[in-house]
């Protein structure tokens, strides 16, 4: 009769927790990291609809903005593999100064323009391939926060891009809030 009543105990005891107390948001805008503007090294945007946040593994994101030769140049990238495919989502400026609260078209990657990138590196068959936005397939990239105080620099960004294959990806509801090298 003891081990009835404790086995009752028990079964009542895991009935009433409930599992769900933090659920996973079935939104996928809801499970990307906040758009935050604290540094706190966070990267996340939809790719194709799905999540994509950056790997845990080394060099799975980087942000500088640098002056080289008398001009800027902006570069926030995320990393992450899945099923033995490395893809990486870049956006950056060549040659151009970027400012707190500025808004830049993503199109070509050309001197004085913002772009987007994705990359896909598959390890099973070696192929590489990179794709820029273009005139045809472009984004917009939103600078919310940039202090050179405390190096850090937060953001907003959307774009297409269109693989070797003829298939535009989208990239939407992208945000990053990141620590820059200078």
């Amino acid at each position: 009769m003891k081990h009835i009543i404790t086995f009752l105990f028990i079964t009542t005891f895991l009935a009433c927790c409930n599992k769900d107390d933090n659920p996973t948001p079935t939104n996928p805008v809801d499970q990307l990291p906040p758009a935050t503007q604290t540094g706190a090294n966070t990267f996340g945007c939809l790719l194709d609809g799905e999540v994509f946040k950056p790997g845990l593994t080394n060099n799975s994101y980087n942000c500088f903005y640098q002056l080289v030769d008398g001009e800027y140049y902006f570069l926030v990238t995320a990393n992450r593999t899945k099923n033995n495919i490395l893809k990486g989502i870049f956006v950056g400026t060549e040659k151009k100064t970027i400012s707190q609260g500025q808004t830049s078209n993503l199109y070509e990657r050309i001197v004085g323009n913002a772009y987007g990138s994705l990359s896909n590196l598959d390890d099973n068959t070696g192929i590489y391939q990179i794709n820029n936005t273009s005139p045809q397939n472009t984004g917009e990239l939103k600078i919310t926060k940039l202090d050179f105080t405390n190096n850090i620099v937060s953001g907003t960004f959307y774009f297409d891009v269109k693989d070797n294959q003829g298939i535009i990806h989208q990239i939407r509801d992208g945000r990053f809030d990141m620590q820059f090298t200078q």
